[in-house]
């Protein structure tokens, strides 16, 4: 999936720390950067939400390092971040349902997590952090589609966490000089994305019940529209971010996503077509803290990181099919 590079320049001379590396997208990120011959790989995840299975191929080769360790220590970040040139920072607690249950531990993590880790990174010169913003951040924001510099209020406190982390970031960058450039996810999806737990997330429940004819629940109506995003796609605006020399990019903050709107409705039946299915989904309340509809304008990452999404959504749903029923 990553054969054809996102990059331009050799990667042989860069260390990077990936943290939630063992999670979904973290562990992509680390696939290309070790498949695309990085000097150094650091991994630091707690496995709270990631799996030491997502990056058991990676611990024969000599240039990766795991780290068990939790972003809530300074002291682990710290560790992590010693002869790191690039930092793509993952780790954060998801789930706009678990933030609304468990609010304090999502600050804990989301927010004094991500602090440590740009002191961490700051202390240690590292070059650049890239690291993981959301579209939840739109929150109540009618407007389509949604462009960076136009938000609305919060609707959980996962979207205020990574609120935050953004004002962080710009603070960090014109106070000490660090490099960030936040990427702003909407809807990312694909292999490696755990269908299990009470806050999974949609596609993985809808393949993992069309390929077991288990009814999955769609929340509310269906109708509600995403801009569903294949995690190839996520790669490449973090190896772009992380790569950039274009400095009218640093201390940006950018939608990463295809720029097309899927309801939920039309997602399931996409799946069940493409898994020769007719199993019929059942359908439940509307989830709290949830927005309608989302699309994303990408002309910014387009203009200003040249970035290109390479798969869309029916290709990207086949792909996360056959690696769900492998």
């Amino acid at each position: 999936m990553y054969a054809n590079p996102f990059h331009t320049q050799s990667l042989e001379n860069t260390s990077f720390l990936v943290t939630g590396g063992a999670g979904f997208i973290g562990s992509h990120l680390v696939e290309y950067l070790l498949l695309h011959n990085a000097k150094r790989v650091v991994v630091l995840d707690n496995l709270a939400t990631g799996s030491i299975d997502n990056v058991k191929l990676f611990e024969a080769n000599p240039r990766y390092t795991f780290i068990k360790g939790d972003i809530r220590s300074l002291e682990d970040c710290q560790k992590a971040c010693e002869g790191i040139q690039v930092v793509l920072h993952q780790a954060a607690l998801g789930s706009v349902p678990r933030s609304i249950t468990d609010p304090i531990t999502t600050n804990d993590v989301n927010i004094g997590g991500f602090l440590n880790m740009l002191v961490a990174s700051r202390d240690a010169g590292v070059k650049r952090f890239v690291y993981a913003a959301s579209s939840s951040t739109y929150g109540d924001s009618k407007e389509l589609p949604k462009v960076e510099h136009k938000i609305g209020k919060p609707l959980s406190p996962y979207a205020i966490t990574k609120y935050v982390n953004e004002l962080y970031a710009d603070v960090f960058g014109r106070l000490y000089g660090v490099e960030t450039i936040g990427l702003r996810y909407f809807n990312v999806f694909g292999p490696r994305q755990s269908p299990n737990g009470a806050y999974a997330a949609v596609i993985p429940l809808f393949a993992q019940g069309i390929l077991t004819n288990t009814p999955p629940t769609i929340n509310g109506q269906g109708e509600q529209t995403r801009d569903f995003t294949f995690v190839a796609n996520a790669v490449q605006a973090n190896i772009l971010a992380s790569t950039t020399d274009n400095a009218e990019a640093v201390g940006e903050i950018f939608n990463v996503a295809c720029g097309d709107r899927t309801s939920l409705n039309q997602l399931y039946f996409l799946l069940q077509e493409l898994g020769n299915s007719t199993l019929q989904p059942n359908y439940g309340p509307p989830r709290t803290g949830d927005i309608q509809d989302s699309l994303a304008d990408i002309s910014k990452i387009e203009k200003l990181l040249n970035y290109k999404p390479t798969i869309r959504i029916k290709e990207g749903l086949q792909l996360t099919l056959a690696w769900f029923g492998r």
